[in-house]
This record gives structure tokens, sequence and C-alpha cells, in this order.
């Protein structure tokens, strides 16, 4: 039988600390949280490796060490209502409900908005508030935003995300040109974000977010 409290431990050791993650609600959500739980069951062995991993469809877990980073710089409190863009099949969502006040997902892929809440069921997640729809919709509904972090690539982060977070909220996410992408870290200013390059990482871009997606009517 797998052990995965010990894989989970190498993951925080191996990928995560070496990347100057020491953020102690961090650490203790991702050791204590279950990534198997939210990973297919052909895909369970690989739940801890240190790439991103394909649900299908274009569609990923963003891989430890990125995801950690792009939380560390997000500087969550307990205080903070997040939107979690592109959620997938829970996992982001459910470690950022141990280190903020409430947590608001969007997939707008049914199969995997299905395996998030049977997900959440399983690992005591249950008030994550999942909203299905297009990704770069955003959840207004439940708007301002503290925080917001997006679960893959984009080309352009969209007018319609602004207007979601509240001023001096922040948010992070992947921008990619071709192959290569970097983690910007933004801060909502009068009504603008004004974004700081983090560190280098890559993801497949999410629904809607590619640059020409941006300009169509």
């Amino acid at each position: 039988m797998t052990d995965f409290a010990a894989r989970r431990r190498m993951m925080v050791d191996t990928q995560v600390r070496p990347s100057d993650v020491t953020k102690f609600p961090i650490i203790d959500a991702m050791l204590r949280l279950p990534r198997e739980e939210f990973v297919p069951d052909d895909r369970v062995e690989a739940a801890y490796v240190g790439e991103n991993l394909s649900l299908g469809g274009g569609r990923v877990l963003l891989d430890p060490r990125t995801l950690a980073k792009m939380l560390d710089a997000l500087m969550l409190t307990d205080t903070d209502l997040v939107l979690d863009i592109g959620c997938a099949t829970g996992y982001s969502s459910a470690l950022i409900l141990q280190m903020a006040q409430a947590v608001v997902a969007v997939e707008e892929d049914d199969a995997l908005a299905e395996a998030a809440e049977t997900a959440f069921a399983r690992t005591g997640a249950e008030t994550v508030v999942l909203h299905r729809g297009p990704l770069r919709d955003g959840a207004p509904a439940h708007a301002p935003y503290d925080a917001i972090i997006l679960q893959g690539g984009i080309g352009v982060f969209p007018e319609s995300l602004v207007g979601q977070l509240r001023e001096g909220g922040r948010v992070v996410a992947v921008f990619m040109e071709g192959a290569l992408g970097v983690v910007r870290l933004g801060l909502r200013k009068d009504a603008k974000i004004i974004w700081r390059d983090i560190f280098n990482a890559a993801a497949p871009v999410l629904p809607g977010f590619d640059r020409v997606a941006s300009f169509s009517l």
C-alpha cells in the first residue's frame, strides 16, 4: 500500500521548502491535504511528482513548487476572501481554505467540477463555494475579493476580473509567452493592476485567457 503521507513529506521537503517557501500555513496545509484525492484514479501514483499533472483537455494541476510559491506571494490571511479561477479538481481551493476565511472556486468543465465536489466532500472542504461558469467571468456575485489566483497560464488578465478585486487586493497568475512563462504578482490600485515579475514557471493557457480571445466580441 502506498504511503501517501510519506510522499507528502517528500514533496514539501524536496519541492516546496527548497523554493524558499517557509510560511507555516502553506507548509502545514500541503503536509495535511491528501493531493492524491484530487487526481484521476489512473494518475494517483503521479500525484506528488514535481511537474504539472495533466487532467486531460489541456488542463493541469499546477506543480507543487509553482502553486506553493504563488500562495507564498499572495500572503493570505485568515480574513481573506479568495477567488480561485480554474480550480479543476479542487486541490488549490482546498489548500487555500486552510489559510483564508473563505474561497470561491470557479470551474467551467462539468467533469472537473464534479470531481472537485467529490474531493471536497472526501477531504472536509465542503465550505468551498464552487461556481460553475466561464473561467474568464470569475464569480462577480461574491466580489470584491481580497485575492485572486489562477490555476493555469494566461495571455492577458481581463478587465472583468479587475473589477472583482478590491482596491489594494492581490492577484497572482502565470503569464505565458509561447512556451515560456513568468508568474506575476499584481496589486489593484486606482482601478488598475500594477504587476511585477516574481519567478519563472509554465502552464497551459486556461480557456478564454489567450490573447486572441481577449479581443473577441
